[in-house]
């Protein structure tokens, strides 16, 4: 399994990496969870999907397995800024304006979103290694461009599951539980920091050399 990230500027570099991943997206959050979101039969792409996006995606084989969205607080696109800041200001139906205490913009906060993993990973080793490479490449975007955080709105399995591999992740305010998927939610907040994995392997070449 390994690691690409992209945006607009080069998805193409990737083949259909980009489209096979809104493809999972639709699998995932409208055929199997049952969302009320932009889709047709083939993809899910919504608002956020924009020059302002970076993506993660974690391969296997040359397939697309998982991925995740990420973008600054600061993006504006037309009517929309980010999903939880355009939640907070009462735009987004299916998400409470209270999940956010605050306002957040800041170009040192990043908010990921969309994260995705396939059902062809059938084995706890093979998953964390996905999502770790994914939220590893949202740590690499995030830092490049000056970034310290990185906000998500995401269910508290994700937290447990984020936390075992060495993110270091808190909840910020309450959870809610999502009425057409019937999980609970909430914002979640981490360092731009590595997964213990990745941190351990730099460590390791760095004695070597």
């Amino acid at each position: 399994m390994n690691n690409i990230s992209f945006d607009f500027s080069d998805f193409h570099r990737h083949g259909s990496a980009f489209y096979d991943f809104l493809a999972l997206r639709k699998q995932v959050f409208v055929d199997q969870l049952g969302w009320d979101i932009p889709h047709n039969a083939q993809v899910e792409m919504d608002q956020y999907d924009t020059p302002l996006a970076q993506y993660s995606l974690a391969m296997m084989h040359g397939t697309v397995v998982g991925g995740a969205r990420a973008m600054a607080t600061t993006a504006i696109w037309g009517a929309h800024t980010y999903m939880l800041r355009d939640a907070y200001s009462g735009k987004l139906p299916h998400i409470p304006p209270q999940v956010m205490a605050v306002e957040i913009a800041s170009p040192q906060v990043w908010e990921c979103t969309r994260l995705v993993i396939s059902d062809a990973l059938t084995t706890g080793h093979e998953r964390s290694t996905c999502l770790a490479l994914i939220v590893d490449g949202l740590v690499d975007i995030t830092r490049a461009q000056g970034g310290r955080e990185l906000i998500c709105l995401s269910s508290l399995a994700l937290m447990r599951a984020l936390r075992q591999l060495g993110y270091g992740v808190t909840r910020l305010g309450e959870s809610y539980r999502n009425a057409e998927d019937g999980r609970q939610y909430a914002v979640l907040h981490m360092p731009a920091d590595y997964s213990t994995l990745r941190r351990a392997r730099g460590a390791a070449l760095a004695a070597v050399a």
